[in-house]
Parts: structure tokens; C-alpha cells; sequence
């Protein structure tokens, strides 16, 4: 049984309501959390993301080109281009090397 319940925005502070079909929504979705902003704050941060939504793995990244990286590949000692500044404590690998390693069975 839902019930309309009144929650504070953490942008704005103002009270807003969660509604009993908002909350049945969110149970089916499989959404743990309650929403932290109001109707307003929502649209007005999702505006300021921009309008292509999700990350920047998701093709959220408004055009940007995403930086790339140059290593050793630790598979094939050949260079692997990453998204990500490697530090050294963990292997890299390249294109092919790392989807070797994904599905070659694990025995843990």
C-alpha cells in the first residue's frame, strides 16, 4: 500500500511530494533510493547534463571526445590505447588481449 509521502529538495530545500504511483514506479523499476529533488531541480540538473542524458559510457558525453591513454599491453606487450591514466598496480591490456581475459572462464 502506497501513500503519499512529503519529502525535502537538497538543491532548494523545499517540500515536495512522492507520490503513491511515483512509488509504485520506482518499486518496479528497482529503485532502492527516494528521489533527492523536487520536479524543478530534476529537470533544471538535467538540463544542465545536457539532453542526450546517461554518462559519459552511455553517450552522454555532448560531443566531447573522451581522453585516451597509451600503455603496454600486459597480455601481448604491444601499445593498448585506454580511457583511463594507468597508475602501474594494475594490468592493462589491449583491445583484444582484455577481451581474451573477459571470456576466458574464471575458476575461483
Amino acid at each position: 500500500m502506497y501513500v503519499d509521502e512529503m519529502l525535502n529538495c537538497v538543491d532548494c530545500g523545499s517540500k515536495f511530494a512522492f507520490t503513491a504511483g511515483e512509488q509504485r514506479f520506482y518499486e518496479q523499476k528497482g529503485f532502492q533510493n527516494k528521489p533527492n529533488r523536487c520536479l524543478d531541480c530534476r529537470q533544471a540538473r538535467k538540463a544542465q547534463r545536457g539532453t542526450s542524458g546517461g554518462g559519459a559510457g552511455m553517450g552522454g558525453g555532448a560531443g566531447r571526445q573522451r581522453e585516451m591513454f597509451t600503455a603496454t599491453c600486459n597480455g601481448c606487450g604491444g601499445v593498448a590505447e585506454v580511457p583511463f591514466n594507468p597508475r602501474g598496480d594494475k594490468p592493462v591490456y589491449c583491445r583484444d588481449c582484455f577481451q581474451s581475459q573477459r571470456s576466458a572462464p574464471s575458476y575461483r
